[in-house]
């Protein structure tokens, strides 16, 4: 069920409209624009009915601040306002609004409005969701990785909560391939990711395909020995899969190798500190497969440089093992 997020200082307005759209979603309600920002950012909602006019922060200032965060941009807005003027409705296009409802309000045309407006969102949530994943695998792509990468990382940037990273291979792809040909290499890709998706189970953690059998998992809220933890019980998942593996080096059956980093994000530079996490973990990858695959790589410790500010691991975390 959708929901929709009414935003007046008016309460009694919010008592008159919320009985109008109860049939098509669940309402909720603030009273101020500060508040409604807080409770979109814990949890979005599908639609906003937003008053332009409100003291300290009004819809406009709120509907900018929505369009200026990733995770509330795509949040359709209509602004109910007594203003009829051409210079306010385009005052609140330009803010990012894609309606005005006039007050008094009229429940068929609030109704049809919302309506129109959550079938928009279903169909534009959809195409998005299309976009951000692997065809093959059904995990999201690399494109969405990224995204969610950048995300995160000024989430935990904000918060001071620990950002992880776990990277896989499978290993002796190739071999694979050439050994029983390309559609029992993608069946065993499809195999693989269920595995990995089936463990990525909390609503923050991201399971995607980043490379032909690549893949990583994004883990906000976790420290690298939670990483680590994570990372074994995958390893063990592809193994007791027990797809047979002829052409391997390693055993009789598919493998993966596994390479996990962790940090605490500082202010610096966003994306060399988010390539610099992405090394330390394709460095434990590496060190996976060189101690003879199937197994998770150890935490490195990163060299001393220029960049030991991007990723600043204090304490435990640091002692862990994780970028510096």
């Amino acid at each position: 069920m959708p929901t929709i997020l009414i935003v007046d200082d008016n309460a009694p307005l919010i008592q008159v409209m919320a009985p109008m759209l109860t049939k098509l979603g669940q309402v909720r309600f603030a009273t101020s624009g500060a508040a409604a920002l807080r409770q979109m950012r814990l949890d979005p909602p599908d639609l906003v009915l937003l008053d332009a006019e409100m003291p300290e922060m009004d819809g406009f200032e709120v509907c900018t601040a929505m369009r200026a965060d990733p995770a509330l941009e795509a949040i359709p807005v209509i602004f109910v306002t007594s203003h009829d003027d051409l210079e306010a409705e385009l005052r609140g296009l330009a803010a990012g609004a894609v309606d005005f409802i006039a007050k008094p309000v009229r429940e068929p045309l609030l109704v049809a409005r919302v309506t129109t407006h959550l079938r928009l969102k279903q169909l534009s949530d959809e195409l998005r969701r299309s976009a951000q994943l692997d065809g093959l695998t059904g995990l999201h792509n690399r494109r969405s990785f990224d995204e969610h990468l950048s995300h995160e990382w000024q989430r935990s940037l904000r918060t001071g909560a620990p950002l992880a990273l776990v990277l896989l291979d499978v290993d002796h792809f190739k071999r694979y391939n050439d050994h029983y040909g390309h559609p029992a290499g993608d069946a065993c890709l499809r195999a693989v990711a269920a595995a990995l998706g089936s463990l990525a189970r909390r609503p923050g953690d991201l399971a995607a395909r980043v490379g032909g059998e690549e893949f990583a998992l994004l883990l906000p809220d976790t420290t690298p020995e939670g990483a680590r933890e994570l990372a074994e019980a995958v390893r063990q998942a592809i193994g007791q899969l027990a797809l047979p593996h002829a052409a391997s080096l390693t055993a009789d059956h598919v493998t993966a190798s596994l390479g996990v980093a962790g940090c605490v994000p500082r202010p610096c530079a966003r994306e060399e500190a988010e390539q610099a996490l992405m090394k330390r973990a394709d460095e434990a990858l590496y060190d996976a497969k060189a101690a003879g695959r199937d197994r998770v790589g150890p935490v490195t410790p990163a060299a001393p440089d220029t960049r030991a500010s991007a990723l600043h691991t204090p304490g435990p975390l640091r002692a862990a093992g994780c970028p510096a």
